[in-house]
């Protein structure tokens, strides 16, 4: 994929990233003006806004979880182009290096061309001289032949004295053309030494440009990737504002969410606090023989079993309308279901285990034609205690508190009698 179609796809996640930021926007300034209302909402009002409000903090985080990632992408490119550009740095350092090198080489070469010119010129010198000694000696002998023989051969003491001096002269010619043989070998040589310093100098320049084209190209090359990171710095510096923004709305909606909680969290309690209070004036007629402790009292005296498991039950009974506390053992102001069997019989002197699962195992398992007033009934997760006649009194929960029940309002596990 080429850089611009890869810029093309973020311009388009940035587009869609800021809508949805314009939508989220509008919806968070619309749930807080609609602050005031949610103080004067039912739970159920309350408990619908809160997942209206989870839902917009869900967008967002999911929004700025999108931008995260796009952003985690163009930091991985910024990566991979500064270590090309780095890598390219190197590399143009190195060419850098062998140019200079090349040019050290030249310069050498160049000397090496000077010696071997000043050379040639010395060798050249040495062959022009010899060559006019030796033409000088030709001319000589050739306009000078007859009278020279005639003069050596006077001079001679005898023909044997006259035959080494032609020779003599003779060998005298021989050695100065074998100088001039040897001036011209020597000038040849430095010729040929010049022209491959010359050859090696133009070879070199070659290799010098070659390697300051690569260069050029190299340094272009980096140019260009400084210019795409840049670029890329810039977006990502986009990205860091988008995501302030989006985590700006979305402290926001957090804010909002946590009001609604609070909100909700007030309206629960004014409700359990009615509750109770419902409770206690229930409790209250209870004991003022009002409610249905009477009928209770009916019940259990008109069941058969012990009188120690009917004063169980009758005990039992006593705390009906009292509220329903996760967790507590007080049978006036709180207890949840199995602390509720194990106070009362512990009133009794008896010892019960804390949690409904472990009231399972008490005692000894009867069935249901076989209960008796004081037997406790083992349902899934919680118990209560049978009263007679297909009733219980139990814990209930946080709305109904402790109330009487039918022992079939829903399946049981087991009947354990304790006493």
């Amino acid at each position: 994929m080429c850089y611009a179609d890869i810029m093309g796809k973020k311009k388009e996640s940035l587009k869609k990233y800021i809508v949805l930021f314009g939508v989220t926007a509008s919806v968070l300034v619309s749930s807080f003006s609609n602050a005031c209302v949610v103080s004067a909402s039912t739970i159920k009002g309350v408990q619908d806004q809160i997942k209206e409000d989870q839902n917009n903090l869900d967008k967002i985080n999911n929004t700025i979880s999108g931008l995260s990632d796009e952003q985690d992408l163009l930091e991985e490119e910024i990566a991979d182009l500064n270590s090309e550009i780095f890598n390219m740095m190197t590399e143009i350092d190195l060419k850098a290096d062998e140019i200079a090198e090349k040019e050290n080489e030249i310069a050498r070469k160049q000397l090496e061309i000077g010696q071997a010119e000043t050379a040639y010129e010395a060798a050249k010198a040495k062959e022009e001289e010899q060559y006019e000694a030796v033409k000088e000696q030709i001319r000589f002998m050739y306009e000078n032949n007859d009278t020279s023989m005639l003069a050596i051969l006077f001079d001679s003491r005898d023909f044997s004295d006259f035959l080494n001096k032609a020779d003599y002269t003779e060998k005298v010619y021989q050695y100065g053309q074998e100088l001039l043989d040897q001036y011209q070998a020597a000038k040849e040589e430095v010729q040929a030494l010049w022209n491959r310093l010359e050859a090696d100098r133009d070879e070199l320049e070659v290799d010098k440009i070659q390697l300051q084209a690569d260069k050029d190209e190299l340094d272009q090359m980096k140019a260009e990737l400084d210019k795409q990171l840049e670029k890329k710095k810039a977006q990502s510096a986009d990205y860091d504002a988008e995501i302030a923004a989006f985590k700006k709305q979305a402290a926001a909606a957090k804010k909002k969410l946590q009001q609604d909680q609070k909100e909700l969290k007030r309206l629960q309690d004014e409700e359990r606090k009615r509750k109770e209070e419902e409770a206690r004036k229930a409790a209250a007629a209870a004991a003022s023989g009002t409610s249905g402790s009477t009928s209770a009292s009916g019940t259990i005296s008109s069941a058969g079993g012990s009188e120690l498991g009917k004063q169980i039950a009758e005990y039992a009974c006593q705390f009906v309308g009292n509220p329903y506390v996760m967790g507590g053992t007080s049978l006036t102001n709180g207890t949840d279901c199995s602390g509720f069997t194990q106070s009362v019989y512990k009133h009794f002197g008896y010892s019960l285990p804390r949690t409904s699962y472990s009231q399972r195992s008490v005692g000894k398992g009867v069935s249901y034609a076989e209960a008796q007033p004081g037997d406790i009934v083992c349902y899934e997760g919680h118990v209560a205690l049978y009263i007679g006649n297909g009733k219980i009194v139990h814990a209930s929960n946080p709305r109904s508190g402790i109330k009487i029940s039918n022992i079939n309002y829903k399946s049981y596990i087991t009947i354990r009698r304790v006493i």
